[in-house]
């Protein structure tokens, strides 16, 4: 299947990364059509794709869509001339190495942009450029030091949230600047550097608290504390328990909604009492209101009531399970999974991107490649002879 048809169909994008971030942020703009040629180390490769148990599996998640060329880049001359050459025909470099790495081997943008001043170079780091921008750094590391993982975990025991959210997000912030970049280049005609850190993408994800501080001066308080219900201001707004022991968060957040809530589950006396008749005195009332709504809820089985919530036109969710969800009924009606191939273990229901266009289909163009698989079909567009790969390949500058 090809990418006619899909935005970025025109982009060639070279991916320097590995694990998570870099090859995030590589899918992203394979998924929207870019020919995205992943550059390993022959006889390595990405270290995901030896990694134990289920995270070997990451690897088919995030480089979906992709080519994999495999290069000597750190002790070859000729690999690292290949190199520059690929950058001669491509738009954008993503360097997701650790820092200095991609300039030790004399690859970095000062070199590239030479050889292709429109080149768009992402270098997705630990840091902004600054006094730590040379420290080793990882996701879960900055959601400890940008204050994510305190508000997340009870005091003394902070907590890192249940997906790697900071390299997806570093990446996915790179991607736009990348993007932006791309129309700016319409304009003048040349490329640029940009770089996306993690350390700041989790103190950008606070930023409601560094707001909360500088309108209270009260130090931050991890959710934990937060009593549910407080954390954004409405009366209504946490998990409540059902009978068979499921659990639904209920969030009342308008004055209609308290009203048909009350309506759809008998609460008349609830609907007329004037301590309750706007969001203001039920949030004065979260002492003893919500015991009085999970009186009501543990009546119903978690089923019974989501379905009336729903037809009361109640925001609700079930708490789920990240494996519950591949029987999501409308995750499945509305085809946001693609089908992917597992080697050895049959295929997967793997999420799309979270968005949808008038315009195109996300689509499973290509599984995730197998080390070097498209060495000698990238070097033959290049220019190479089968004869000059071949010599390559001998010498072991490519696999």
């Amino acid at each position: 299947m090809t990418a006619a048809g899909l935005p970025l169909a025109d982009l060639r994008v070279l991916e320097l990364g590995h694990i998570i971030a870099g090859p995030s942020a590589g899918l992203l703009l394979a998924d929207l059509g870019a020919d995205v040629i992943k550059i390993e180390k022959p006889a390595e490769g990405d270290q995901t794709r030896g990694m134990p148990a289920g995270n070997w599996a990451n690897f088919h998640f995030f480089n979906r869509n992709k080519r994999s060329v495999a290069i000597d880049l750190k002790g070859s001359t000729e690999g690292r001339e290949l190199f520059v050459r690929l950058a001669q025909g491509s738009d954008v470099v993503i360097d997701n190495f650790a820092y200095g790495a991609v300039e030790g081997m004399g690859l970095g943008y000062e070199v590239l942009s030479k050889a292709n001043p429109r080149i768009i170079y992402m270098a997705l780091k630990g840091f902004l450029p600054g006094p730590s921008e040379a420290r080793p750094f990882l996701d879960e590391l900055a959601q400890m030091a940008g204050g994510l993982a305190f508000m997340t975990g009870p005091r003394g025991k902070p907590m890192r949230a249940g997906a790697s959210v900071v390299d997806v997000g570093a990446a996915a912030y790179g991607i736009i600047a990348v993007l932006a970049a791309l129309h700016q280049r319409e304009q003048t005609g040349v490329g640029q550097k940009i770089t996306s850190g993690l350390y700041e993408t989790s103190v950008y994800w606070v930023g409601q608290w560094l707001a909360n501080f500088a309108a209270t001066g009260e130090p931050s308080v991890p959710m934990p504390e937060m009593r549910q219900g407080t954390r954004m201001g409405w009366g209504i707004y946490q998990l409540f328990d059902a009978s068979d022991g499921e659990q639904v968060f209920i969030g009342i957040t308008s004055n209609a909604h308290w009203e048909r809530f009350c309506k759809e589950f008998g609460l008349a006396d609830l609907l007329a009492d004037e301590r309750l008749n706007d969001n203001a005195k039920r949030v004065a009332a979260r002492g003893w209101l919500p015991a009085r709504i999970g009186e009501e809820t543990r009546k119903y089985t978690s089923g019974a009531l989501e379905e009336r919530l729903e037809r009361a036109r109640i925001p609700f969710a079930p708490l789920r399970r990240p494996d519950q969800l591949v029987d999501d009924a409308h995750l499945n009606a509305s085809h946001q999974f693609m089908d992917t191939p597992l080697p050895g273990r049959g295929r997967a229901k793997l999420p799309k991107m979270p968005v949808r266009s008038t315009a195109y289909e996300f689509r499973l163009r290509r599984a995730a490649p197998t080390l070097g698989e498209h060495t000698r079909e990238v070097l033959l567009e290049l220019g190479l002879t089968k004869d000059e790969i071949d010599a390559l390949a001998s010498r072991r500058v490519i696999a």
